[in-house]
């Protein structure tokens, strides 16, 4: 836990202990998942190392939604605070990266938000900004058309990942803008063709976006 006292400066030293005692810090592979939607929550993470990315998933058609990313130092929002029935989850997490995360059983963070004031203020700054990522996402869905909403998902996750070169495929953006291959296929060649990507073998490269 020493090497990631930086991330988890703000918390007093006796949260800090309960969180060595009750948690465990776990390594988990890119791809993994971490949260099912549907799925009982039965316990929170903070990310230490590493990229999670959290969607909505369309049970009709197995279409993907993105919401947000989680850097190290972020916590997941939707598990903070969870009652003993162990409500089911309404996202799916999953890592882009390789991850090391300290995962923690939802029935200690309930007794936290009484007990440090330092959890509690960490959990609403959470709550507060994810709640401004997902206006910004509803503004793009509600307010923009599509291809300005893709140039806003690629350079979501250029900062995100990091790189101006992404490996993913039209497929993929287009399960997570909720569109069709197609689309996504032609407004590419339009972003191409205007020098703002590179289109490559295996991803993308963002040049002027």
């Amino acid at each position: 836990m020493e090497n990631y006292r930086h991330l988890l400066r703000d918390f007093e030293e006796g949260l800090l202990a309960e969180m060595l005692e009750k948690g465990r810090i776990m390594d988990v592979e890119a791809g993994q998942t971490l949260l099912q939607s549907g799925q009982p929550i039965r316990n929170t993470m903070i990310v230490l190392e590493g990229l999670v990315k959290l969607f909505r998933e369309n049970d009709e058609d197995g279409s993907e939604f993105f919401m947000y990313h989680l850097h190290p130092g972020d916590g997941c929002a939707l598990s903070m605070i969870c009652d003993k029935t162990f409500r089911a989850s309404s996202v799916t997490a999953r890592t882009v990266t390789d991850s090391k995360l300290l995962v923690i059983p939802v029935e200690h963070t309930e007794n936290w938000m009484r007990n440090y004031r330092t959890w509690y203020y960490f959990v609403v700054r959470t709550y507060r900004r994810r709640y401004e990522e997902l206006l910004e996402t509803i503004d793009h869905i509600a307010f923009q058309n599509m291809d300005v909403r893709l140039e806003f998902y690629l350079r979501r996750h250029s900062q995100a990942l990091g790189t101006k070169v992404l490996e993913i495929t039209n497929t993929q953006i287009a399960q997570e803008l909720n569109s069709s291959r197609e689309v996504i296929s032609r407004l590419m060649k339009k972003l191409s063709d205007a020098g703002k990507v590179r289109l490559l073998k295996n991803g993308i490269e963002l040049l002027k976006l």
